[in-house]
């Protein structure tokens, strides 16, 4: 996290004062000088109350009393209240160029004077970060003023120095040819260095909002923070951004840094899932975005410098604690804990190669001097990579478990077929056995309606289906006008082979004089028993008597033929009485009675006759040899 750096700084600051030094000579220019550093120029004067002007230092016993800067890294007065007065004594040969550009690399300075020479007065140049961007001398994102030198000479430029922060003066000498393509280099790095946090921020941000990802989110609102801090902390914010805003461009370090540390410890947080996995140092975790959020609240209400101490603590104690989080969570083989670890550790590097370099225990260079960025940039990807490998493990953990669910869903489902096909083989084997059961039933009515309207010897209708026949018959007949036969036969002759025989053989008998009644007449017709020897056959659509009477002739003719029973040739005979409808009655009882009566005296005059029923006194009889037997 970039505010680590603050703590790198301060401790550059105490190796600085612990080192000795030596009385500052005059930098000495030559014609081939473009860029010269001038710590080793420097000269300091404190002054406590600030009460001190360009006239006072120049006096002889306030000039005595300048010393060099103590130490080998830069020109560090840590958080002070006192104003300091620096001097340099240049001395630029004859021959050399007069135009020189004097740059100050620390751009959250409060307030920079510079006073030097020209003609017979001070020249005096003012800037700093409370005042806006447009009223520096040089538009340059630290602060640069352009002097003037006069070749062959010795010349003293002095800076006047207040700020409520950290009182850094880093200072280099420059042509102005020298600094326009050292910017050219410094700011092209720089700009790939932001723009790169900003397309890793963007980059982040649609899956963190589609899929509602935390520590994709939380690596965005760090990226960003951490992006402003950089602005700030570089003076490219105030150049570019909010130049005409100094009131933030004053408190922007300082709070941008709070905000990346609050994101940062999210980051932690969501990242290794401390909540969970380490509920103390998530506890510290919230404790510490606690602290960074009053830092912030302090820096806004002017405890500059209140603020700036918390956030060094703060900023150490989110280290410590992330570090010992990424540790613990590489010993749980957490996804992406061992990058996350790893990309913390090379941003801390990198920030203490800058702190080490300032102090001067390291030599100066582009690793020195963009050290902190480079570590941050290579962080970013490092956990940029470790957050896609988590989200690659959760991913085939949610696969791993969507498969899971899905064989288990799977397996449901078979057993749920299982059970359905077991059920359905049930039902329809308790449907087969129902409809098995059914037939039966209905066998069982067809045979229980046959038994209660059929004869169960001969098969022929009995009484009570013969009445029902009759009701039907008369009903069509008098919806037709047609004339209806009822015909009432007895066997002549059964009784003596019933008793000589037996009735194994009667029965039998009974069962072939069935058979040749059917035979006698249409299959639409009606054949009944009304029991013992005794049947009734009920013919439709007759035409007159004459036809009646042809059919009884018929019968009686069939039923006189010899029948077979076992080894018995056995022959009987019968008397028929015929009656008409509506001729002889108009209902079925009385039709009975006049067709029972016409078969008695049939009987009654010698047996094997065809009597058919007239008004009372007026019985005609036709003997069998003088009827015609077919139909």
């Amino acid at each position: 996290m970039p505010v680590v750096r603050l703590l790198f700084l301060l401790l550059a600051l105490l190796a600085a004062a612990a080192s000795g030094g030596v009385w500052a000579q005059a930098a000495q220019l030559t014609s081939a000088t473009t860029t010269l550093s001038l710590r080793p120029f420097i000269e300091v004067l404190e002054d406590p109350n600030g009460s001190l002007d360009i006239a006072d230092v120049e006096r002889p016993e306030l000039a005595a009393r300048f010393q060099p800067v103590a130490g080998r890294g830069e020109a560090n007065f840590g958080y002070s209240d006192a104003t300091y007065w620096l001097r340099l004594r240049l001395l630029p040969p004859p021959g050399a160029p007069s135009s020189w550009l004097l740059e100050v690399g620390h751009p959250a300075l409060d307030q920079v004077t510079l006073f030097f020479r020209h003609n017979s007065g001070f020249t005096r140049l003012d800037a700093g970060d409370r005042a806006p961007f447009a009223a520096r001398p040089y538009a340059h994102r630290n602060f640069v003023f352009p002097i003037s030198l006069s070749p062959g000479g010795e010349q003293s430029l002095y800076l006047r120095v207040v700020s409520a922060g950290n009182v850094r003066v880093p200072l280099t000498l420059w042509s102005p040819q020298a600094l326009l393509a050292s910017d050219q280099a410094s700011y092209s790095l720089l700009a790939a260095y932001l723009g790169m946090l900003l397309a890793l921020a963007l980059y982040h941000l649609l899956p963190g909002c589609t899929q509602r990802d935390l520590v994709s989110l939380a690596f965005v609102a760090f990226l960003v923070a951490w992006l402003f801090s950089e602005l700030s902390t570089l003076g490219l914010g105030s150049q570019y951004l909010w130049s005409e805003w100094p009131e933030w461009a004053n408190i922007a370090p300082t709070v941008s840094l709070c905000v990346s540390g609050i994101a940062g410890a999210a980051l932690a947080r969501a990242f290794l899932a401390t909540r969970r996995t380490a509920p103390g140092l998530d506890r510290m975790l919230q404790w510490e975005q606690v602290g960074f959020i009053v830092a912030a609240l302090a820096a806004i209400s002017e405890a500059y410098r209140v603020a700036e101490v918390g956030v060094i603590l703060l900023s150490t104690a989110v280290a410590a604690t992330t570090l010992i989080g990424a540790i613990l969570g590489c010993s749980r083989r957490q996804p992406g804990a061992g990058l996350f670890l790893i990309a913390w550790i090379i941003h801390l590097l990198g920030v203490a190669t800058v702190a080490l370099g300032e102090a001067g225990l390291l030599p100066g260079n582009l690793i020195t001097q963009y050290g902190g960025q480079i570590g941050s940039a290579v962080q970013a990807l490092l956990l940029s990579f470790a957050i896609a490998a988590r989200t690659l493990a959760v991913r085939q953990e949610m696969d791993l478990a969507h498969d899971e669910m899905l064989r288990a869903k799977e397996q449901a489902m078979e057993t749920l077929q299982q059970s359905e096909k077991t059920l359905e083989q049930r039902v329809m084997q308790r449907t087969l056995e129902l409809a098995e059961a059914n037939d039966r039933l209905r066998q069982s009515e067809a045979e229980l309606r046959k038994l209660a309207h059929h004869d169960p010897l001969t098969g022929l209708a009995n009484r009570a289906l013969l009445f029902e026949e009759l009701r039907r018959v008369l009903a069509r007949a008098k919806r037709s006008g047609e004339m209806v036969a009822l015909l009432m036969i007895d066997l002549d002759g059964f009784k003596p082979v019933n008793d000589s025989y037996g009735h194994a053989v009667g029965d039998h008998l009974l069962e072939i004089i069935a058979t040749r009644l059917q035979d006698c007449v249409r299959v639409s017709d009606t054949v009944a028993r009304l029991g013992g020897d005794e049947f009734v056959v009920v013919v439709e659509a007759v035409l007159d008597s004459k036809q009646a009477m042809t059919i009884g002739a018929k019968i009686i003719a069939n039923l006189s033929q010899p029948a077979l029973v076992g080894q018995h040739s056995l022959q009987v005979g019968a008397s028929v009485g015929v009656a008409l409808w509506p001729l002889h009655a108009e209902d079925i009882h009385h039709l009975l009675q006049a067709a029972d009566r016409a078969m008695y005296l049939a009987k009654e005059d010698g047996r094997g006759r065809c009597s058919l029923a007239t008004p009372p006194g007026q019985i005609h009889q036709v003997p069998l040899a003088g009827k015609r037997l077919a139909r």
